[in-house]
């Protein structure tokens, strides 16, 4: 929609307010509201005043004056607000020099977008994004200087499966939630109600069914868009899941890893790029991919060691990239085995279905830093014809001790990758998509405020382990 557009959707629909949303840099979404009667034509342009100070990651206090710019394609009727809402994604200016915020993680997707316009190789990137999520009756948690404990419960959790009252049994077991009928599946019902809930939000859905691990594991699957598209849509997509799930009664997390041996959540990325609307990923080489494709995989493997700080960005992202377990932790490409890092669907054999799947990614990061990330490690791959080698069809479990060491693998912590993104960023900066400063920000906001948080803090294993000793 256009401005006046909006205002006059606004007016019949009756609109109360309107809710302008943006994302900090560890992508939590933040919201300002105001009387539909603050927002004017002229507000597309001037926008609205906001204190940036407080925002993590953002502007020191002596420059938190910022501008809030709704951008009117985003404009939706909020689906859970009692109060008639209309809600925008706004972009965050300086109000001195009118320019964008270069720690607006909108703003980094959209010089993505524009440093691939200008390479010339495509005009295009689609990026689908499969998130994964846990669906849980009840959380507590704690932590202080003396004590700290986690208790997650769930009616599907298996663990209740030896509860004396209210047990009707119908529980997946471990690891076999992939994926049973009702009522072993205890949220079909709910799933389709977040589906409906975003398909009247103008979300494109493709399907939703229940994970592998049990305890409410669950995913819904959105058809591809453009970058900054797909990332705005990843927003709206958990907004609307967490919400429905609240006013149900239940509570969602996109924690990659809350469960202990049991299978964590993904957000596993399929991306192509395309020119003059035709694809570019199709070809006869490997897997029906052109040589393109190759050189994008060998990009996206080159530099996933560095992508790991963006794309799994949290201590517990590597209770999930665990080698040996379910996660794609294997630098390496396959068509069909799910156990590398980069795999090639094989579902359809039409050039515009042709793409690649980037797994090691979970929904704990930020779409707007995740997505531009992995687009701008492509694209190195191509303009520098980066070879990804050969492909690893073998399951990883049969290869020997001499050809693992061949295949190298992500991270095992978060501090690890915070380094490997120090050493291994001057593909980020090209286009001026990311900065040295961004980036300085982002590695010390995660040391300091994650890293080392975690690594200070004792564990309750510990105690288990060594209260003895």
């Amino acid at each position: 929609m256009t401005p006046k557009q909006v205002l006059e959707f606004a007016k019949t629909n009756d609109v109360q307010f309107v809710d302008l949303r943006f994302t900090d840099l560890p992508g939590l979404q933040h919201h300002i509201s105001y009387p539909i009667g603050q927002l004017e034509e002229e507000a597309f342009e001037e926008g609205f005043g906001m204190d940036g100070s407080s925002i993590r990651g953002w502007a020191a206090i002596n420059e938190s004056d910022m501008l809030l710019v709704p951008d009117p394609a985003t404009a939706i009727l909020d689906p859970f607000n009692q109060h008639k809402t209309l809600v925008m994604t706004g972009d965050i200016l300086d109000p001195i020099t009118r320019q964008h915020y270069d720690r607006d993680p909108r703003h980094i997707a959209r010089k993505a977008e524009r440093y691939l316009e200008n390479s010339g190789i495509a005009d295009v990137a689609f990026f689908g994004a499969e998130a994964e999520f846990f669906i849980f009756d009840n959380v507590r948690f704690d932590q202080d200087q003396h004590s700290g404990f986690y208790f997650i419960d769930a009616e599907e959790g298996r663990w209740n499966s030896g509860r004396e009252t209210n047990n009707l049994g119908y529980r997946p077991r471990y690891k076999e939630g992939y994926f049973p009928v009702p009522p072993t599946d205890h949220y079909q019902d709910l799933r389709a109600e977040m589906v409906d809930v975003m398909l009247k939000c103008g979300l494109d859905i493709e399907c939703h069914h229940h994970e592998v691990a049990t305890g409410g594991q669950a995913e819904i699957d959105q058809r591809f868009d453009t970058l900054v598209k797909s990332a705005d849509n990843m927003m709206l997509y958990k907004y609307c899941v967490r919400n429905v799930a609240n006013r149900r009664g239940k509570t969602v997390t996109f924690m990659p890893k809350p469960l202990f041996a049991d299978n964590g959540s993904g957000m596993h990325c399929h991306q192509s790029l395309w020119k003059d609307g035709k694809p570019l990923f199709a070809g006869d080489l490997y897997a029906g991919l052109s040589q393109m494709a190759l050189y994008y995989i060998g990009g996206l493997l080159k530099h996933a060691r560095a992508l790991s700080a963006i794309i799994a960005p949290t201590t517990n992202s590597y209770k999930r990239l665990v080698p040996g377990y379910e996660a794609p932790v294997n630098l390496a490409y396959s068509r069909r085995n799910r156990s590398a890092a980069c795999r090639i669907p094989m579902y359809s054999a039409s050039p515009k279905a042709k793409r690649i799947e980037f797994r090691p990614p979970d929904p704990s990061a930020n779409p707007y830093m995740a997505f531009a990330a992995q687009l701008m490690a492509g694209l190195d791959g191509v303009l520098n014809k980066i070879e990804p080698g050969e492909p690893l069809d073998k399951d990883i479990y049969d290869l020997s001790p001499e050809e693992m060491k061949c295949v190298a693998s992500m991270p095992g912590s978060l501090e690890e990758a915070l380094t490997c993104l120090e050493e291994d960023h001057a593909f980020l900066l090209k286009g001026d998509a990311f900065t040295e400063e961004l980036l300085e920000t982002f590695i010390a906001y995660k040391r300091k405020n994650e890293a080392d948080a975690v690594r200070l803090r004792p564990h309750p294993y510990e105690f288990a382990l060594y209260y003895d000793i």
